[in-house]
């Protein structure tokens, strides 16, 4: 497969989305989710494949089969809404999982899951990470992947992340109304990157403790170990390495991994202008994110 002609944004529902998240629209929110499933929801670049791997190898990291093993994290959670030509959707790759429980990730706004996940209560993980980091990370990730529109220049693209003109929308919208559906649907476990970043042992124990799990020490010191971002970047399941739409000469898939690199970027005019609208946008008290650990 060649490289991706870059797509166009749109709005789709109020949300701006591209093609490739919205050709096999139909199919994907008829999703027939089963009660053991494992939904791994975040904004994009907060974490997904950091916590995709922690669950991969919590539930298989011994017993998974030896073909399970060897194959990539994106095969093993597939990307629910992904519809790229010439690759299999997220939803058939889904679909034919032969594990259990299943784990699939999504970047979709709460407000378009498939509702077969409530209907079957399913547990949903989500990963919530600062606006800052994410957003720089959101512009590296635009310059190296085909299958994202053009991000422009850095002052540019921070202008259409604050203004939710990125795939997926609103970086401010889609933590709060995560949030807010975790107030009534008791099946959510909301973490936070810093929080992983800052003692990934502890975050690992309270995600165990979210999905009945109980690993022995070895083992989770194994999976710790197997999840840092030096271990990640250097492995091909994790590393997105052969992916054809993504140039990792333009910037590696995996790129930095730390809390605070938006204050390399970030001029004092931007860093001002931004936690000004910030402090428009994020009015709930209960939802603090931290820009350093």
């Amino acid at each position: 497969m060649e490289e991706l002609p870059r797509p166009t944004l749109f709005d789709f529902h109020g949300v701006s989305m591209t093609k490739y998240f919205t050709d096999n629209w139909d199919n994907i929110q008829n999703f027939k989710a089963r009660p053991d499933d494992i939904l791994i929801a975040t904004y994009p670049k907060a974490g997904t494949t950091w916590v995709s791997h922690i669950l991969d190898l919590l539930y298989f990291g011994q017993t998974g089969p030896e073909h399970q093993a060897s194959r990539p994290v994106n095969e093993k959670v597939p990307f629910l809404e992904l519809s790229i030509p010439g690759v299999p959707t997220g939803k058939d790759l889904a679909d034919r999982l032969p594990t259990t429980p299943r784990l699939i990730k999504t970047h979709l706004p709460v407000q378009f899951v498939p509702k077969s996940f409530w209907e079957q209560n399913c547990r949903v993980v989500y990963v919530a990470r600062n606006a800052k980091d994410c957003a720089v990370s959101y512009f590296h990730f635009g310059r190296m992947n085909s299958a994202q529109p053009e991000p422009g220049d850095w002052s540019n693209f921070l202008q259409l992340f604050m203004e939710g003109k990125v795939v997926f929308g609103s970086w401010y919208d889609h933590v709060n109304n995560w949030w807010e559906k975790k107030q009534t649907f008791s099946n959510i476990h909301y973490m936070c990157y810093e929080d992983i970043t800052e003692d990934s042992a502890r975050e690992i124990d309270r995600l165990c403790s979210f999905l009945g799990l109980s690993p022995s020490a070895e083992e989770k010191q194994r999976v710790a170990a197997g999840v840092t971002f030096d271990a990640m970047k250097q492995n091909k399941r994790t590393n997105y390495s052969n992916t054809p739409c993504m140039n990792q000469k333009v910037s590696p898939f995996m790129r930095k991994g730390k809390v605070g690199d938006w204050k390399n970027h970030f001029t004092v005019a931007q860093n001002e202008h931004f936690d000004e609208d910030y402090k428009q946008k994020m009015k709930n008290p209960a939802l603090q994110f931290r820009t350093e650990v």
